[in-house]
């Protein structure tokens, strides 16, 4: 083998290590999309919220937006947002609730919205624990409170579902595992055992006691669909799958997702 085949080769190992590195050191950049942006609830279509504090384990306060039910027995759904923008961008996926009379606390992420921090998996997950341990100490009960995970969101409905049972479980656009996800937008490089924020749902979804709706687009380009599918196929019952076939990954509202979790949840939970 000659000296420029070598040299070929070292050279090819050495940016194929470069590259690699990289994704290493720069995944959480890949992976959030904070927005700092914190408009009033008025501002983004949703006056009748009120903006409220979350306090996290580790001493973070960060901002949330609730409006209790219209009446005791109707749920309230916790709203967990996805990897990008911010708070008021998701006022309009909230407005059917809010209609119904549900009452809902629509959440973001340290780093986002003006919130302290940085995000992280476990940061997360503490992040959505003290959403739900504030409507807890405010006198609601774990058994009429629904997560709703998009996306990213997604990972932390499953983990506060698996550690204690919410009345109904919603995930829109979910993944199986991070890492998968990962993998297989990176398919030349072996991203997968390197990722440090996995959000593992597949492991944690048999463990959840509580009535499931998976919901998907089949054109989803971010999550494709397959990824969701495994999800549902580890769940337990009782779960339901619907598949827009025309949606992708940020227009499942416009599908009719909205009126579908309505008709879930009043399946689902006796109350409403």
């Amino acid at each position: 083998m000659n000296e420029w085949l070598w040299r070929g080769i070292a050279a090819g190992v050495g940016a194929y290590g470069v590259a690699l590195g990289g994704v290493f050191a720069g995944q959480r950049h890949l992976m959030y999309f904070p927005d700092s942006q914190c408009p009033a609830p008025g501002e983004s279509g949703v006056p009748e919220m009120a903006e409220v504090t979350l306090e996290t384990d580790d001493g973070l306060a960060l901002l949330a937006w609730h409006r209790p039910p219209a009446r005791d027995a109707l749920p309230t759904l916790v709203y967990f947002h996805g990897n990008a923008g911010h708070i008021g961008m998701r006022a309009d996926k909230v407005r059917p609730f809010l209609d119904a009379g549900f009452g809902v606390l629509l959440t973001t992420w340290r780093g986002y919205s003006g919130n302290p921090g940085k995000p992280s998996e476990d940061g997360l997950y503490r992040d959505g624990r003290a959403a739900r341990d504030y409507l807890l100490e405010v006198g609601f009960a774990a058994s009429n409170i629904v997560l709703y995970g998009e996306s990213l969101g997604t990972g932390v409905a499953v983990q506060l579902a698996s550690e204690q049972a919410p009345a109904a479980l919603v995930l829109e656009a979910p993944y199986n595992s991070i890492a998968d996800v990962a993998q297989a937008r990176i398919p030349l490089l072996p991203v997968k055992p390197l990722v440090l924020d996995r959000f593992d749902s597949q492991a944690k979804i048999a463990s959840v006691a509580a009535p499931l709706l998976i919901v998907h687009g089949a054109r989803d380009g971010t999550i494709p669909v397959r990824f969701g599918k495994k999800l549902f196929a580890a769940a337990s019952e009782p779960k339901q799958m619907q598949i827009y076939p025309e949606a992708g990954h940020n227009d499942l509202h416009e599908h009719g997702m909205g009126r579908l979790t309505l008709d879930f949840l009043k399946q689902s939970i006796p109350t409403t």
